[in-house]
């Protein structure tokens, strides 16, 4: 019997390597939430993720974790990538409390503001 494939879903927390990029901090294998959903993840082998710092400052589009959480720190809500997860090796943690989904989607939204027109 084959077992089938991880593939990232919405509010997974999934481990992940990034590749080193110049000017930030945000590289090597380490924590992160997945935004897009499992449909376009599987079908493009690509998903929208935004990592996740142990730093927790006192950054505008951070979102905490719950302490209890198997994994924790900061989602960092602007750092948005979109990656192939079988190359960067993605292995599920645990899944996201709805709130924490919810809080980085609105910051996101505010980053790209609602008000924005079609042409």
């Amino acid at each position: 019997m084959v077992a089938k494939q991880y593939v990232p879903a919405t509010g997974d927390i999934v481990w992940l390597t990034f590749s080193l990029q110049a000017g930030r901090k945000q590289a090597g294998r380490r924590p992160a939430i997945v935004l897009s959903p499992q449909s376009y993840n599987e079908k493009t082998g690509l998903a929208l993720f935004c990592p996740i710092t142990s730093k927790v400052k006192g950054y505008p589009f951070k979102v905490i974790l719950p302490p209890s959480s198997r994994v924790t720190g900061a989602i960092l809500s602007d750092h948005v990538r979109n990656l192939d997860w079988r190359v960067r090796r993605a292995r599920f943690e645990m899944k996201a409390p709805r709130q924490s989904v919810a809080e980085v989607r609105a910051k996101i939204a505010v980053l790209l503001g609602s008000g924005m027109s079609s042409g």
